[in-house]
């Protein structure tokens, strides 16, 4: 993949990102937040850009969105790679989940 096809990747990656959040936001804030590990006030500020707004921020050279998984036990449980493997796929998610929204919870 060469420089500029990383770009392009990026710019469509934050654009698809933009358009997903101002949709969840516009649709249930309070889920949305959740659901994308944002602030309030950067909540409303994305329900509000313009088309135009959207495609000027979108075409940065910075990925706009970034994991919420920035510890060892979370991946673990998501890519289920521990040495106490659970073979219930659905319980490993289901606590994964309640990881991250406890920090989720914690930031705000």
């Amino acid at each position: 993949m060469t420089n500029e096809q990383m770009l392009s990747e990026i710019r469509e990656a934050n654009l698809t990102y933009l358009m997903l959040a101002q949709n969840l936001i516009r649709q249930d804030k309070a889920e949305a937040l959740f659901r994308l590990g944002m602030s309030e006030e950067s909540a409303d500020m994305v329900a509000t850009l313009s088309p135009a707004q959207i495609l000027k921020i979108a075409s940065g050279n910075m990925l706009l969105c970034r994991f919420r998984m920035d510890d060892e036990i979370v991946w673990n449980l998501l890519t289920n790679h521990s040495a106490t493997k659970v073979d219930n796929d659905a319980t490993t998610r289901l606590h994964a989940s309640i990881l991250m929204a406890g920090r989720f919870a914690e930031t705000l």
